[in-house]
């Protein structure tokens, strides 16, 4: 085997990747920002200690040079693409279809979803998929009682499955078959390696329709109907009572401050703002908004009379218990893209703006704690949960604006008259890649043109579709591992893991690499594993003097594997609010997939290429 020796400029580059690996798992930085620092890291390197690369200096326009790369292009556009898809409901007519078939083979209805996920996330990125199928599963289940703990994790992980199957099926295939492609490969064709994942994937599916839901415990989600609701109600104002001929600023005092009061009527036609120097009279009226235990505190402490809003002629005693006529509880999962992304409540004027009270928030990288306090203030994350309260009307219109998920499941999604135009320039966009007329990148560029040419998303909504974080890690991978080829460290690598298992045979090597990948990309960002082991895949298959496509496929496939963790993928985090999962259920589900899907590969890839000879 060739000797090659690491510079120092490789040896940083490595130790760079190294720091990158540890921080991209870490919660509470964001992985944009530590995209971010290590793009900077790479252009202050190696542009205060060059490095002459034939004739050339290697620098900044070539880390640049990952913003215009046609893989980060054509996911940008597919993602645009997935979110008309979403916006103008042209799924619904399958959804209803499947819901149907809940409500009468509930077993095979599983299976049937599960297809279904992975089938459409061969052509679509999977988060859009996840958004349309939770809302039925939710629903379903609080229809016919059975726990939604069992089938969100099998559909959630069916289509990571069939993600895997064509080279627009996850961003990870694009990068991969793109860098292949950069390297001198042949380019992958989007059916090359669907043969593979429908046998594997076959029997990765069968695990999780009979084995999987055995093995889940019955979890309810973390935030239904498990906090106090909120009611309208007004407190009028006793002759004898503390509160008559005080300054509201002594009202709030008496109650620490807890009190919220909207307004104060004083009769029919007289209606005042709550300035704290505004002395209240006995019969005027508090609108207030709380608990019914703290609404009756404050009562008892004001020496005031109890009122709900809706029935505010009959005081609140044992025979009139306080009601709110109307009102929904509704449980709001924080998506990429959405406006409550990286926001607060207050940042996005949630109240005022959708009528709605928050109650709880849930944490989906602590699922076992909620936080408490303002939870105005909180920034959310994806995958955040919210519980709100609202009058029926107006958790309907947050449904239907479609810029947030909802998981009531009481309204089927919305279907517009431009649902068939987006399927149709979707189809075409496939055909066109597929049949070899159009590059993907061309054609689903095209694509993005013909939806806002046709309404069908609008300049705003195709913005919001991209994800500063898929964006950052992309560029930021791209630089760390055309670094590590330039340097030669990824030769280093390959030399040294061929090295290592030099004695195995080739299919042994090739499972073993794939194993290292599939363990990586639980632990950081899928397209983080790819991009930097591809060149590591190919290195490895020159030093062994084999042909690298079987390499190449052990990196796709391997990077795609992330079941094990709720952060190995980004829809992980979806399904561990909805279904009420903790971090063990993903072990538990996660590992044996892993291990079937390992070993499914570990034969099929050395069969397909003549790899046991």
């Amino acid at each position: 085997m060739d000797t090659v020796i690491p510079d120092y400029h490789g040896i940083a580059v490595l130790a760079l990747t190294g720091v990158a690996l540890i921080l991209f798992t870490r919660d509470k930085i964001p992985l944009e920002s530590t995209s971010f620092v290590v793009l900077l890291l790479l252009l202050g390197g190696f542009q205060l200690f060059p490095y002459p690369l034939s004739g050339d200096t290697f620098g900044r326009l070539d880390f640049f040079a990952g913003f215009g790369n046609e893989a980060l292009i054509t996911i940008c556009s597919l993602m645009i693409i997935g979110q008309a898809i979403e916006r103008t409901g042209a799924l619904q007519p399958l959804a209803t279809l499947i819901s149907k078939a809940w409500m009468s083979w509930p077993v095979l209805a599983l299976l049937l979803t599960m297809i279904t996920a992975s089938v459409l996330s061969a052509f679509m990125n999977n988060t859009p998929i996840i958004v349309l199928l939770m809302p039925i599963l939710v629903g379903v289940s609080l229809r016919t009682k059975f726990p939604v703990s069992n089938v969100m994790m099998p559909m959630g992980f069916a289509a990571i499955i069939g993600g895997m199957s064509t080279t627009i099926g996850t961003s990870t295939n694009l990068l991969v078959v793109g860098l292949a492609r950069d390297t001198g490969i042949r380019d992958f064709s989007m059916f090359d390696f669907m043969l593979p994942v429908a046998i594997v994937g076959g029997a990765g599916i069968l695990f999780l329709w009979l084995i999987a839901p055995r093995l889940l415990p019955e979890r309810t989600p973390p935030l239904s109907d498990t906090s106090p609701r909120i009611f309208n109600s007004q407190l009028l104002i006793n002759e004898d009572g503390f509160a008559a001929g005080k300054e509201l600023s002594e009202i709030m005092s008496e109650t620490n401050g807890e009190i919220r009061i909207e307004k104060i009527q004083r009769n029919e036609n007289l209606v005042l703002s709550p300035f704290p120097s505004v002395i209240v009279l006995p019969g005027d009226r508090l609108f207030v908004k709380d608990t019914s235990e703290n609404l009756k505190h404050f009562e008892e402490t004001l020496g005031a009379t109890l009122f709900s809003l809706s029935d505010p002629d009959h005081p609140i005693d044992d025979e009139t218990p306080i009601n709110e006529e109307g009102q929904q509880l509704a449980e709001v999962v924080v998506t990429r893209g959405s406006p409550l992304h990286y926001q607060s409540l207050d940042g996005v004027n949630f109240g005022n703006k959708y009528g709605l009270i928050a109650l709880a928030i849930h944490r989906a990288r602590t699922p076992d704690s909620e936080t408490t306090g303002d939870l105005n203030k909180v920034r959310l994350r994806a995958g955040d949960v919210i519980l709100v309260q609202g009058t029926k009307e107006a958790v309907e219109t947050l449904r239907d604006s479609g810029k947030m998920l909802v998981l009531d499941g009481a309204k089927d999604l919305p279907q517009t008259h431009k649902s068939k135009r987006a399927l149709t320039v979707l189809g075409s966009v496939i055909i066109l890649a597929a049949l070899g007329f159009l590059p993907i990148s061309v054609s689903a560029l095209i694509g993005v043109g013909f939806l806002l040419l046709l309404g069908c998303i609008s300049w705003s909504d195709a913005a919001k579709a991209l994800s500063t974080k898929i964006i950052m890690i992309i560029v930021a991978s791209l630089a760390l591992g055309k670094a590590l080829v330039v340097t030669n460290m990824a030769s280093y690598l390959a030399v040294s893991f061929a090295t290592a298992v030099g004695g195995l045979p080739i299919p042994i090597i090739l499972s073993l690499f794939m194993l290292v990948m599939s363990i990586m990309t639980n632990i950081v960002s899928n397209n983080a594993a790819a991009v930097i082991g591809t060149p590591i895949a190919i290195g490895i298959a020159q030093q062994l003097q084999v042909d690298p496509e079987p390499f190449i496929l052990a990196v796709l496939f391997g990077a795609n594997m992330s079941y094990a963790t709720p952060f190995g993928y980004q829809s992980n985090l979806l399904i561990l609010s909805a279904g009420g999962y903790k971090f063990s259920d993903f072990l538990k589900i996660g590992i044996p997939l892993i291990f079937i899907m390992w070993v499914g590969f570990s034969i099929v890839l050395p069969t397909m290429y003549g790899l046991w000879g």
